[in-house]
């Protein structure tokens, strides 16, 4: 494993402010949590396991006696459940949304909503979650933020308009995986446009993690049935992955650092590891036309549009 005693340097500090945090109950997304809780901000943890939520939660307080965070139900594969976790969210503004939480190389299955389960929980739910939280995004006392997790797979990632949910073509579980990553930074592109072009105080960054040592490859592996490959995949963790905390780095730097952009994309300074820097994305991931094709076909999936109006104006 790489050196990261830079991964010890503290965030700017965050006292004051509300963050969501998908997926916090574990690899990323727990690191993300336990970070922004240590820079003084107040943390929503969602896990759409309420008991691996809650155990999360004693988690970080036992690292950080005395932060602040609480437990969220949201699961990401389930549209009612992401309206659920929004109507219930007991704060009127959100200074941050951290869009981590994801699924990798799964076999072919459908969301609660039909959708095939890699797209329509990577991208799907983080664009409902996202439209159904701009209000309270909006409402934010400074700069809001959103950051969304992609991953240097984007680039094998192709968006087929007719077949987004793998209906029609051979599934390919790696491919779907690059599709919905793929369709996070398309997404991300696409906020900040509209963002901006709303005149509105929010800036939308991505963010991927190189090669970080989480239970995202082994999972995957284990749900196709193959053990071996769950093994050759705790192996390369153990080995060659840098930490959760260190993959968790280049989405803080998104975050908290003061110097970033509407649109920016972070990643490790290797590519697969090392201090964030900014990342090169594909071709693809640049297309306006497909970027708007994208939009509008989640748009219509999900039921969630986007109103950028300021709450009480």
């Amino acid at each position: 494993m790489p050196n990261e005693a830079w991964t010890r340097r503290p965030l700017p500090d965050r006292s004051g402010t509300v963050a969501v945090v998908t997926g916090a109950n574990s690899g990323l997304g727990l690191a993300t949590a336990h970070k922004l809780a240590e820079a003084g901000a107040h943390v929503v943890m969602a896990s759409r396991d309420e008991d691996r939520g809650r155990a999360a939660v004693r988690d970080v307080l036992r690292q950080v006696p005395g932060a602040s965070v609480e437990p969220g139900l949201l699961d990401l594969a389930d549209l009612s459940s992401v309206r659920a976790f929004a109507e219930r969210l007991p704060h009127d503004r959100l200074d941050l949304l951290v869009n981590n939480a994801g699924v990798m190389d799964i076999p072919l299955r459908r969301t609660a909503d039909g959708f095939e389960a890699q797209f329509g929980t990577n991208h799907l739910g983080h664009f409902a979650l996202t439209g159904l939280l701009l209000p309270a995004l909006l409402a934010a006392r400074g700069t809001a933020r959103v950051v969304t997790v992609s991953s240097g797979m984007h680039s094998i990632g192709r968006i087929v308009p007719d077949d987004l949910n793998w209906e029609r073509r051979p599934y390919r579980p790696m491919r779907a995986y690059g599709q919905s990553k793929l369709a996070n930074l398309l997404f991300t592109a696409g906020l900040d446009r509209r963002a901006a072009e709303a005149g509105a105080d929010l800036l939308s960054l991505a963010a991927h993690p190189g090669y970080a040592a989480t239970n995202l490859q082994a999972v995957g592996a284990r749900e196709r049935g193959s053990r071996l490959r769950a093994l050759v995949a705790g192996a390369g963790n153990r080995l060659f992955a840098q930490s959760a905390l260190a993959g968790a780095w280049p989405g803080l730097h998104a975050a908290t650092a003061p110097d970033v952009q509407g649109g920016d994309y972070f990643g490790p300074r290797r590519g697969h590891a090392g201090p964030p820097a900014r990342a090169s994305r594909s071709a693809a991931a640049s297309d306006r036309a497909t970027a708007r094709l994208l939009w509008h076909a989640s748009e219509e999936l999900t039921t969630v549009r986007y109103d950028f109006t300021p709450v009480g104006t």
